[in-house]
């Protein structure tokens, strides 16, 4: 099987067709595990998240929109969740004198996802939104986020402009 994007391959694998998953994962997993890696120094952990988003994949492709984003994005999501999902359900290691607070990132990501700044986001344009989450949230350089957006870099620098445009006026 050779089909020629990734959202054909996303409605193969949506009809059950195992041939378009590999694929799909012999495609994306390695740049996943390399963006994954940067993020935790825990390979299994790692590892386990990539194999989770494919399940994910497998799972859920019929709920890929081409129109809502590329489909690396798309995975990317997925793949970034199941990490910090498997990196909230880790024991930490508490001593008897040590208070448990909760880290920066987290309170972030919380924000972004129930307060005003995920609200807002939800409003933006899913390019738009695609670009601020790669470059902001995810922490990607231009050059990667136009390599994972499949768009030219300048597109992603205007697109993250008009996006913290957009964010200052909903938020204000």
């Amino acid at each position: 099987m050779s089909p020629d994007d990734d959202a054909t391959l996303l409605a193969a694998v949506a009809r059950g067709r195992v041939e378009a998953l590999r694929v799909l994962h012999h495609r994306h997993a390695p740049w996943l595990r390399a963006r994954l890696a940067r993020r935790c120094a825990d390979p299994d952990l790692v590892q386990s998240a990539v194999q989770d988003t494919f399940v994910a994949v497998w799972q859920d492709a019929g709920r890929y929109r081409p129109s809502e984003g590329a489909a690396g994005a798309w995975l990317w999501t997925i793949a970034i969740r199941k990490l910090l999902s498997a990196l909230r359900g880790r024991p930490v290691p508490v001593t008897a004198e040590a208070t448990v607070t909760e880290s920066a990132e987290d309170l972030v990501l919380r924000a972004v996802e129930h307060g005003d700044l995920g609200t807002a986001l939800n409003r933006l344009s899913p390019d738009l939104r695609a670009a601020i989450q790669a470059t902001v949230l995810d922490g990607l350089t231009v050059k990667e986020a136009s390599r994972l957006l499949g768009v030219p870099e300048g597109t992603v620098k205007t697109r993250v402009m008009r996006a913290k445009a957009q964010l200052r006026e909903l938020l204000t």
